[in-house]
């Protein structure tokens, strides 16, 4: 099954206040595995950036004076999202702004029931304890320390292992399909923008025996003495 888990980071808490999207990160995973293929994105929102929200995220009005705005990158965004469930922490806070942003662009807005809320499973599993996505990497034994402040692609990556761990868990660490690849932070504008971590997946490699493995096998086969299997067959024949 294929999902996407999202983040996005905005110019405030409420699209209905005139608050804008700013930057959307997506991660794909096919049966709640990463596939390596992502979707990042700035966004000019249009309007000043409030300095309570560059303080959580970093993002500066001169930063994102020639990025594109938001009807620049609908399409591309709307083919990687596809149909497939979306997943997100407070699910509810990123489409209301991905919705907002969609109707401004004359869009069909994107149907609730794809709506997977992290907080919400997280919620329901750990009642009482903190639920945010420091807390639960923390939790799951996450590594977060390549994230220096709030980032939409760094976050959905994070999450996208929370959201495994949420709902059945593997261990971490533990793969044998990826290859993590961090690529290096980088300054501009005095912003220090977000590292970055992605996953390459690796090509399969043939497992099946050799012919001198199989001939040794015989051969180790046929110098074993009233082998079991032999009596097993023997005993269904009667």
């Amino acid at each position: 099954m294929r999902e996407i888990v999202f983040d996005t980071e905005t110019t405030g808490l409420s699209p209905l206040n005139g608050d804008r999207l700013v930057e959307i990160g997506c991660v794909e995973m096919l049966n709640r595995v990463e596939t390596g293929r992502t979707y990042h994105a700035y966004v000019n929102p249009g309007r000043p950036m409030p300095s309570e929200a560059e303080a959580v995220h970093g993002l500066s009005d001169v930063f994102l004076s020639d990025k594109p705005f938001f009807h620049d990158i609908c399409e591309e965004l709307l083919d990687f999202l596809g149909d497939c469930p979306l997943v997100a922490h407070n699910a509810s806070f990123d489409f209301g702004f991905l919705n907002a942003e969609l109707e401004l662009c004359g869009r069909p807005l994107i149907c609730m029931t794809r709506m997977v809320d992290t907080l919400a499973l997280a919620r329901t599993r750990h009642p009482g304890a903190k639920h945010s996505l420091d807390a639960l990497c923390t939790r799951y034994g996450v590594d977060r320390s390549l994230r220096i402040k709030h980032g939409a692609l760094i976050d959905a990556q994070l999450l996208s292992q929370v959201y495994v761990e949420l709902t059945g868990g593997r261990q971490i660490g533990f793969s044998l399909a990826a290859e993590t690849v961090v690529e290096t932070a980088a300054e501009k504008d005095g912003l220090l923008l977000t590292t970055a971590v992605s996953a390459i997946a690796r090509p399969p490699r043939p497992h099946a025996p050799s012919e001198e493995e199989l001939s040794r096998h015989a051969a180790f086969l046929a110098e074993i003495t009233d082998p079991i299997w032999n009596r097993v067959g023997a005993a269904r024949l009667t």
